[in-house]
């Protein structure tokens, strides 16, 4: 069979990340029925009913099996304006302010293609989410890497950055709480973000996907919390995480309007519109009852607690992740992080995510995510301990 040459857009992307790792997850599960994996990002728990039920009201209205506008519904993006007023008392103008997406992957992506050419810089955590890559690649961009580290609470240096790449950089993707590290942003770190995005023309997308999940009585602030925040850039929030829609692919870009207009050009040449109904039941998620977010928080937040006791135990020096469903586990003295992944699934049958993953800065931890039973979390690291690789010692951290 003749064998076609894609383009070089297509040639330059980068391994898809989570593609492998859920097929090495399938692999093992048809080996053997023990499997633990905490390397998956996607939410365990239910979709709620009310959410559901709006979904299927929706599903029998007429109007909903035509196509539904390009830049969808009004009544969505006014639920959208709605949901930021009450949570971070954040005026939007639901018209201008306001795009729907086909899921925060999809945004994070499109935005990309949307303000980067050929040459130009995009300034990208490191360790991130992989799909930033994906997104400067696509735009035939090029990328400076800003580390992550523990001694800087996971939030990037911007003194490390020089003056001239600034100058060259377009645009800067930032995610908070973070996606591996659980680090969240500070009011001050934000305050600095838009003065230097001021300061050099940059524009600024913070991917909040986890913005619902902060433990210890945390509450995740918005990057368009933050004044003048909606000159320099926009904010891209998910249904996934919050809401437990991870499969019904919708989310929505706020803030700097021209932003707004480019994302909602560009998917009109890309797409036709969400389904109706999930649109309406979107509009329910936002604007419905919140107390089963403040639950899903809270299981998240035992199984963090009963996650670090259990590693501590053993000796391995965790830090209780401060938000995100995901916990960052230095992997033992002697180890790789891809090392130590596929030791722990070949030994003891548990899947983790390998930091080098999401970034040269990753190397050296885990990503582990906190999506399965507390009980199944104990069994895990009851495996862990038999290889012995900490000591298990009790940890002064």
């Amino acid at each position: 069979m003749k064998e076609f040459q894609p383009s070089s857009k297509v040639r330059r992307l980068p391994e898809q990340f989570f593609a492998r790792l859920e097929k090495q997850a399938k692999d093992l599960h048809a080996t053997t029925e023990s499997v633990i994996n905490l390397g998956q990002g996607n939410p365990d728990q239910p979709t709620p009913e009310h959410i559901v039920e709006a979904l299927q009201k929706g599903a029998e209205d007429p109007i909903n099996h035509k196509y539904a506008p390009f830049t969808g519904f009004q009544y969505l993006k006014e639920a959208v304006a709605t949901f930021y007023k009450r949570e971070y008392d954040v005026t939007l103008d639901p018209t201008e302010e306001v795009a729907i997406l086909f899921g925060g992957k999809t945004g994070l992506v499109e935005v990309c293609e949307c303000f980067l050419d050929e040459g130009d810089l995009a300034l990208v955590p490191d360790p991130g989410y992989p799909d930033y890559l994906s997104g400067v690649a696509l735009a035939g961009a090029s990328m400076h890497r800003m580390p992550l580290k523990h001694e800087n609470d996971y939030l990037p240096d911007y003194r490390a950055i020089s003056n001239e790449t600034f100058e060259k950089a377009k645009l800067m993707l930032l995610n908070y709480p973070n996606n591996p590290t659980a680090g969240i942003a500070t009011p001050k770190f934000f305050e600095e973000t838009v003065a230097l995005a001021e300061q050099h023309d940059v524009c600024v997308v913070h991917d909040f996907a986890y913005g619902a999940i902060g433990f210890d009585g945390e509450k995740p602030i918005s990057f368009l919390q933050t004044e003048g925040s909606k000159n320099v850039g926009v904010e891209i929030y998910t249904m996934s995480k919050t809401y437990n829609m991870a499969g019904w692919r919708i989310a929505f870009a706020v803030g700097n309007r021209s932003v707004v207009h480019a994302i909602e050009t560009f998917q009109n040449h890309y797409y036709c519109s969400i389904f109706g109904a999930i649109q309406e039941a979107a509009a329910a998620a936002l604007t419905g009852p919140q107390d089963v977010v403040q639950q899903c928080v809270e299981l998240y937040e035992e199984r963090r607690d009963v996650l670090v006791q259990e590693l501590h135990r053993i000796g391995c020096p965790i830090h209780p992740s401060k938000g995100s469903f995901f916990a960052w586990m230095p992997v033992p003295e002697g180890f790789t992080s891809e090392g130590f992944a596929t030791e722990l699934m070949e030994k003891c049958s548990v899947i983790v995510a390998p930091g080098n993953g999401f970034g040269e800065a990753g190397e050296g931890f885990v990503r582990i995510g906190l999506l399965e039973s507390t009980e199944r979390i104990k069994e895990a690291v009851n495996r862990i301990a038999q290889l012995n690789v900490y000591g298990n010692k009790v940890s002064s951290n």
